[in-house]
């Protein structure tokens, strides 16, 4: 299988540097791509267009599409673009896009009715978050990266990453997303849950899995097991494509509203 990994924000291709030779080393390709704005390409400017083209243009069919974090829903993006070259699609701890909506509003509508266990793990997040000068971006400084996506990582690799991250634009953050043709090609489709999770709790995933209309699989690691649990990620992986939905996809956002009648219970 030849799988193609969308990284999420702030992140670039490096952050599969780990994984890419335990897929090969189970037997598989893997193909990882900078997003403009990101990696290598840090110079470029960063747009949902530009992101969803990016993912396309490494799109050769067949393919096994991962997105983690914020990569999930350009993945998506990029699978409504070209269903037919995709061949299984796979969400790591991102979100699934609510039709016509953008994704400061899914994290938003996800954050409704928490745990207090929960709440402060998503507190963990959003108390390191900085703004750029001009308020077009937001990071994370060091220690900001460490506790939010690093904690469970040798600190000698939290700190090669974290001098790797850039400032994630916020223009494709709170650009409105359509992906009708995603919603109607009805692809092969699988979610994987990180357990240790500070920037993207396990309770909203499970509820992304739920509009997915999968079980979701889980890994027991911060949210970056590339780094923390390459291997067992790897095999994660290639077993997720062999999974199948139980339900329909839901493009609405049923999230706020199951969080709701979870509180009033």
């Amino acid at each position: 299988m030849r799988f193609v990994l969308v990284h999420g924000a702030s992140h670039g291709a490096w952050c599969w540097d780990l994984l890419v030779p335990e897929l090969n080393q189970l037997g598989h390709e893997a193909v990882a791509l900078d997003l403009p704005g990101h990696g290598m390409r840090a110079t470029e400017t960063a747009t949902l267009r530009g992101y969803r083209d990016a993912v396309v243009e490494q799109l050769a069919g067949d393919d096994v599409l991962v997105g983690h974090s914020m990569g999930s829903a350009v993945a998506a993006l990029a699978a409504d673009a070209r269903p037919d070259l995709v061949r299984h699609i796979t969400l790591l701890s991102g979100p699934l896009p609510v039709e016509g909506q953008c994704l400061s509003y899914q994290s938003t509508s996800a954050s409704v009715g928490g745990s207090a266990s929960d709440d402060a793990l998503e507190s963990v997040s959003e108390d390191n978050v900085r703004f750029t000068d001009d308020g077009s971006a937001f990071y994370w400084d060091r220690d900001g990266a460490y506790a939010t996506f690093f904690h469970d990582c040798d600190e000698k690799l939290g700190d090669w990453a974290a001098e790797r991250l850039v400032p994630q634009a916020l223009a494709p953050v709170v650009q409105p997303i359509s992906i009708p043709r995603f919603w109607a090609a009805d692809l092969p489709r699988s979610y994987i849950l990180t357990l240790q999770d500070r920037a993207w709790p396990p309770r909203i995933g499970r509820l992304q899995a739920r509009r997915m209309g999968v079980e979701p699989l889980a890994i027991d690691s911060s949210h970056s097991p590339f780094f923390s649990q390459p291997a067992e990620l790897a095999r994660l992986l290639v077993r997720a494509v062999d999974t199948t939905p139980v339900g329909p996809l839901t493009p609405g956002d049923t999230m706020a509203a199951a969080d709701a009648s979870r509180v009033s219970t």
